[in-house]
């Protein structure tokens, strides 16, 4: 490279760290929840740079928490171990066996690999489940299912599926104020001591509710709420949201995703955002630029360019 070349590239990496300066003034010392999977989750070059994104974070003043899946890792294992996989409305049948691989992957093998990712990147990160510390307290699921020959919905016992009842923030304050990244598999537990494997977005929602949190992110393997031109939606308000839903234009998988988001900001986040985890440095993008990689839903109305 010779020495204009050079001088050119500092240049345009001043301009770009200059422009993030009024975001990292305004979110320091706040609180940004971060569902982590998808694609970002399995392809080595994403995973190198959310945890670079997530250790930038705290290192600039804000406190990231990570919230993570695992539903492939699990649906893997689970195969090798010949272990049939049933879903209820996009939900894992979850028995006793396959609780046993739910707790084994989300809380060893994909937690421990997130922290070694976030530690690799120079950040302290602490793995916990909801069990420790009972901080996730669960109940089961109840799921109902009805066709039109049906006068009454049935009752569908999907087994160990819970949702969440309570979070101990303190437990999470605490590695927060430690400097630590809380890095937290969505397994709940039971008033009996039961394990429950729960939606991790869900779990990332109420988490960013009790926590007081100012953003919701949650990682997708698409580009956001798409409209019906396929153009990608932003700078939505509540209202518009629940609109979009009643208009049908949020359907399918996006749905529950939407929902979980909404029901954030209905609960006083700030903001949500669904993002694009196939983009490299996605979660850096959304919070850091005016431009952004995704779907951002606020308890107030913003314009494309007003991401903050």
């Amino acid at each position: 490279m010779n020495a204009s070349k050079s001088a050119d590239s500092a240049h345009n990496t001043a301009q770009v760290i200059s422009k993030a300066l009024p975001y990292i003034q305004r979110f320091a010392g706040k609180t940004v929840v971060v569902k982590y999977g998808g694609n970002a989750m399995v392809d080595e070059g994403l995973q190198a740079s959310f945890a670079r994104d997530i250790v930038l974070m705290k290192a600039v003043g804000l406190n990231p928490v990570v919230v993570h899946g695992g539903g492939p890792q699990i649906g893997a294992l689970l195969e090798r171990l010949n272990i049939d996989s049933n879903f209820v409305d996009g939900m894992r049948v979850t028995d006793s066996r396959t609780m046993d691989v739910v707790e084994m992957v989300l809380g060893a093998t994909v937690n421990k690999q997130i922290v070694n990712l976030i530690s690799s990147a120079g950040g302290k990160a602490f793995g916990i489940t909801g069990k420790d510390g009972q901080f996730i307290r669960a109940k089961k699921l109840v799921v109902t299912h009805k066709t039109a020959a049906m006068s009454v919905p049935e009752i569908v016992d999907i087994g160990h599926v819970g949702e969440v009842e309570s979070i101990d923030k303190a437990v999470i304050d605490m590695l927060v104020d430690g400097g630590f990244i809380p890095v937290i598999a969505p397994i709940g537990v039971g008033a009996n001591g039961e394990s429950y494997n729960i939606n991790a977005d869900l779990v990332a929602g109420k988490m960013a509710e009790v926590l007081g949190a100012e953003k919701l992110i949650l990682l997708t393997n698409v580009a956001g709420l798409l409209d019906q031109q396929g153009q990608t939606l932003t700078g939505l308000s509540a209202e518009r949201v629940d609109q979009l839903i009643a208009d049908g234009v949020v359907h399918g998988g996006m749905l529950p995703k939407i929902r979980c988001a909404l029901d954030a900001v209905k609960a006083g986040v700030p903001n949500a955002h669904i993002i694009d985890g196939r983009v490299d440095h996605a979660v850096m993008l959304e919070i850091f630029t005016d431009e952004g990689v995704g779907t951002l839903i606020s308890n107030q109305s913003h314009s494309h360019t007003e991401r903050c």
